[in-house]
């Protein structure tokens, strides 16, 4: 997360396919599989949902993404 704890869905999603253009892993955000404003995140085989990456996610949020797709806070670091 940030210095401040606070992570916008949009700077989640740049995150993660920054961690998977370094390891060789495919990326895939696929807002139209998502309903609403929701969208779907893929990281290799695994995936998650992402809300409205316009707004800030709590920390719950953050984490639970992140153990969808099988990482940890420090991975993005």
């Amino acid at each position: 997360m940030t210095d401040t704890g606070i992570v916008k869905g949009s700077e989640f999603v740049r995150k993660i396919q920054k961690l998977g253009r370094k390891h060789g892993v495919a990326v895939k955000w696929v807002p139209a599989r998502g309903k609403g404003s929701h969208g779907l995140l893929y990281f290799g085989s695994r995936l998650t949902t992402v809300r409205n990456i316009k707004d800030e996610m709590d920390k719950g949020a953050f984490h639970r993404m992140l153990r969808q797709l099988d990482l940890t806070a420090k991975d993005l670091e």
